[in-house]
Parts: structure tokens; sequence; C-alpha cells
């Protein structure tokens, strides 16, 4: 295996660098020709476009025709350029910070009531997505919760399902809403409330991400399989 020189590191760290600070310009003004960009970045137009070919190839910005202002004159039309949706979602966001104040307002001006009924609309659509993906699991409660590990985990859950000595366990790594959740536990509630209808059966929620823990774990009490007694498990990979 070759070592990258000392030399190469810094180059690309410097290219690294030059291209966040195109980011944030075309961030900030929405669009601009690559000419536009060199004097804003004190660069050559060329090394701008070097730039630009990259983060076209990582889809990271688009390019775009700019719209002539007045008799167009002769040549091409100039290109600007402007970030992708994919670009966008590596700045920061605070959709945790707004979601958690919407509760708050709610909480404040509806009462327990309207949070109850805010979580539970939340998780209405995650539960027909994940209903579906049951309906060949029969009736067995154990099958119906590996079938729903499987379910959650194509949601982001990362979640699995085993048979232990007291019954069953359903565990998930991953919690889209554990920020909201810390302070609004009726999302954890009605999440809960699913998992319970879904398998068929009581279910006790033992832990969540959102208080602290590692794992979000639901016991599923006295469930045996009939014809084996083996964990089944199902992961993504990260």
């Amino acid at each position: 295996m070759v070592e990258p020189t000392p030399g190469a590191s810094a180059a690309q760290h410097h290219d690294r660098r030059t291209r966040d600070r195109v980011s944030q310009l075309l961030l900030e003004r929405g669009a601009a020709t690559a000419a536009e960009l060199a004097v804003e970045l004190g660069l050559s137009p060329a090394a701008i476009r070097k730039h630009l070919d990259a983060m076209l190839a990582d889809g990271l910005v688009e390019a775009r025709d700019r719209r002539p202002r007045g008799p167009r004159g002769r040549g091409r039309p100039a290109k600007t350029f402007a970030l992708t949706a994919t670009a966008r979602e590596t700045f920061p966001h605070f959709y945790d910070g707004i979601a958690t104040a919407a509760l708050r307002w709610i909480a404040e001006h509806g009462g327990p009531d309207a949070v109850d009924a805010f979580a539970t609309s939340q998780v209405s659509a995650l539960e027909e997505r994940c209903r579906a993906a049951l309906r060949s699991a029969g009736d067995d409660p154990m099958a119906r919760a590996e079938a729903l590990a499987r379910a959650l985990t194509a949601e982001g859950y990362a979640a699995n399902a085993t048979t232990i000595a007291t019954g069953g366990q359903l565990c998930q790594h991953h919690c889209p809403v554990a920020h909201v959740a810390a302070e609004f536990p009726q999302l954890c509630d009605a999440e809960t409330a699913v998992i319970s209808r879904l398998i068929g059966t009581h279910v006790q929620r033992l832990a969540t991400i959102a208080h602290g823990d590692g794992v979000c774990t639901t016991h599923i009490p006295g469930v045996a399989r009939a014809t084996e007694n083996t964990a089944t498990t199902v992961r993504t990979d990260t």
C-alpha cells in the first residue's frame, strides 16, 4: 500500500476548504457563475471550474443556463451553478429544535391530550407501512416481531428481534426523534402502542434511547415460537 505524501494530503485539505467556501457562497447567493465565484474567492476562473467539475461529479452542484438580460450577445450563455438537495443536507439543520418548540406550543394551547393526539397521528403512517410488510407473517407473535424488525430497519430504525428466556424482545438501535422524545415521551408511548398492535399481543417498553439508554428495547412477555426457539436478527450495515 502506498502511503500518501504530506504534500498530497495538504493539497487535498486545501481543495476541501476551497469547495467548502464555494458551497457556502452558493448557499448564500442561490446561484453564481464560475467567474463570479472566482472574483469572490480571489481565484482564477480555471481553478474554480476545476472545483465545480469535481462537485458536479459528486452530485453537489448542478449547472443551469443563465437567462439573458437584455439583447443576447454572441457566444454561449454563461452557466450558473447551484447547490443540489444533497449538498444542502450537509449544512446544519434545526429540525429537532423546531419540532420541540411546536410540541411545547401544542402542549401550552391544547394540553396533554393534544400532545397525545399529535404523537398518535405522527406514527399512523409508519404503522400502515409496517402493517403492509407484515401481511405474510402469519399470527405467530415472534414471526410478526421479526417481520416488524425488518420493516423498521427499512425505515431507518436498525431493528432486530430475538427470542429470549422470558419471551421475545424487539430492539431498535436508532431513534429518529430521540431528542424530541426526551422531552415528550408521548412519542415513545405512541410507538409502543403501534408495536403492540402490529405484533398482536401486549408488549412492555424496557428502555429507550430518548431517556439515555443505548437501545430502545421492547419486551414481548411469554412469547415462544412453537417450532423453534432460536434468535432471528435483522440489522442494517453501518
